[in-house]
């Protein structure tokens, strides 16, 4: 067997990237130190890629959005924080959490969806629920006794994005079961909401005012606000404005 067969064999049983066999020739270097090193970026820089593309389709995003053409001149921005922290996801080492407040339409599921990205790019992991949905998948998992199996997932997330909040009010046991979620995440994980009601209009999510006080002094603890004050964009760029 020649050598570039046993190389391709012992990529094969060493489950190293195929990136590292199909660019190994095109390496140019100085000495076998300087190649070897080479080659070993080679796999490790495949290795990240693969943990990024992972940890994306792990995320459960509707649809992936990134910072790319997005406006931040329309939403008031707390002093402490900045467009940086936001772009990298740096607050998530911090477990600090951001609610997103403003109109429907005003781009909370893009900025919600963009820094989550940017976190499974740094080797975070995320998960993404529209709220309501992720109230239906604990329902379910509780009524299959799947409920302790459900929570590592997300004991298990760094940042956990819950999408739409307050859109549709929950039932007691649902209301119960998301108030489990926020408290497992206080202070071990980042949470994002993106939601159009004011704290004060919760209650008429949840329906016990005690537990909505719970769920927003958790919330709030190590928190930022961005308050969103634009137009919808869908509306702004609706084809009907042209019909």
């Amino acid at each position: 067997m020649n050598s570039d067969a046993l190389i391709k064999q012992y990529c094969k049983e060493l489950r190293f990237g195929r990136n590292l066999y199909d660019n190994y020739k095109k390496i140019q270097a100085s000495d076998y130190a300087d190649f070897l090193a080479q080659l070993l970026k080679l796999e490790l820089d495949n290795r990240e890629l693969t943990r990024k593309n992972r940890n994306l389709r792990a995320a459960g995003f509707d649809i992936i959005k990134t910072f790319e053409g997005y406006s931040f001149s329309q939403i008031q921005i707390p002093p402490a924080l900045d467009v940086e922290q936001l772009k990298t996801a740096s607050f998530v080492d911090k477990k600090e959490n951001l609610i997103l407040y403003g109109p429907v339409g005003t781009g909370k599921s893009h900025l919600a969806t963009a820094i989550g990205v940017a976190a499974c790019s740094s080797g975070k992991r995320v998960r993404f629920f529209r709220t309501a949905s992720l109230v239906n998948q604990l329902s379910e998992a509780k009524a299959k006794g799947e409920l302790k199996r459900f929570m590592r997932l997300i004991e298990k997330t760094d940042l956990l994005i819950c999408d739409e909040w307050g859109y549709i009010p929950f039932e007691k046991e649902g209301s119960q079961l998301l108030f489990q979620i926020i408290s497992e995440c206080y202070e071990r994980r980042s949470v994002i909401i993106t939601t159009n009601l004011e704290f004060s209009k919760w209650n008429g999510i949840f329906y016990d005012e005690k537990l909505t006080s719970a769920i927003i002094d958790r919330l709030v603890h190590h928190s930022h606000l961005l308050v969103y004050t634009g137009p919808s964009h869908r509306l702004t760029h609706s084809t009907m404005k042209s019909q």
